[in-house]
């Protein structure tokens, strides 16, 4: 990586660190000049890496500039049910009409890539939520179904920002490699009923850990804005 792609990679893991802290308050700006001066860089990796930020939708745009994202968690309910019915209805097709079978060519792809992340697992970090993502489409197209590919794939964007809190610890991110493996050879040993059981409590499971880390991280953001008042 050349030296300006390592501080722009720099100062993209240090605010979505702090983002995902709590450590920003909901109400701080953020300056590219002052986060330029904090990171001793020049503005153009800021301005880089807040853009990457905003597409990960952990920095939104509001009148007078840039500013953390704060997910509203009374709404993630409603989301999260979404993305089961969305998810569950791949298996649900099969399971109520023979003539739609998951693609064994598309799985097994994607089954060997999650073999290779057992053998060789990552070190636990947020952005792991880019290969969850790509795994929970390809397991929703192999059913042959396009458009609840679409419709999934705006559910993710809007809960991307909290479901980065998932893969913060080794336990989580090893859980998540063996249940998407488990799953994925359900499906291609023909054992609906249980692929079914699993990702409905893959999902659940992911949901009530990342609320509680959200939930944390909003304390402590307005911890940490009440000291500064």
């Amino acid at each position: 990586m050349s030296p300006a792609g390592t501080r722009r990679e720099l100062v993209y893991r240090g605010l979505r660190a702090e983002l995902m802290s709590g450590a920003l308050a909901p109400d701080e700006r953020l300056s590219e000049e002052r986060l330029a001066d904090r990171y001793g860089v020049s503005r153009t990796p800021v301005r880089e890496a807040l853009a990457r930020l905003v597409s990960d939708g952990l920095v939104e745009r509001r009148e007078p500039g840039l500013f953390p994202y704060r997910p509203r968690l009374d709404a993630l309910d409603d989301l999260y049910e979404l993305r089961i019915t969305l998810e569950l209805r791949g298996i649900c097709r099969a399971m109520t009409d023979e003539s739609v079978r998951h693609d064994p060519g598309i799985l097994g792809a994607e089954l060997d890539r999650w073999y290779e992340l057992r053998r060789v697992p990552p070190e636990p970090d947020a952005g792991f939520v880019a290969l969850d993502e790509r795994y929970h489409l390809t397991l929703l197209a192999s059913s042959g179904n396009s458009a609840l590919c679409e419709a999934l794939a705006t559910v993710n964007a809007k809960v991307r920002p909290v479901r980065m809190f998932d893969y913060l610890t080794p336990d989580r991110l090893a859980a998540t490699v063996d249940e998407h493996i488990a799953v994925t050879e359900l499906l291609l040993d023909g054992r609906l009923d249980d692929a079914h059981r699993l990702l409905l409590a893959h999902i659940d499971t992911s949901r009530a850990v990342v609320v509680r880390r959200a939930e944390e991280a909003r304390t402590l953001a307005r911890l940490a804005r009440a000291v500064r008042d």
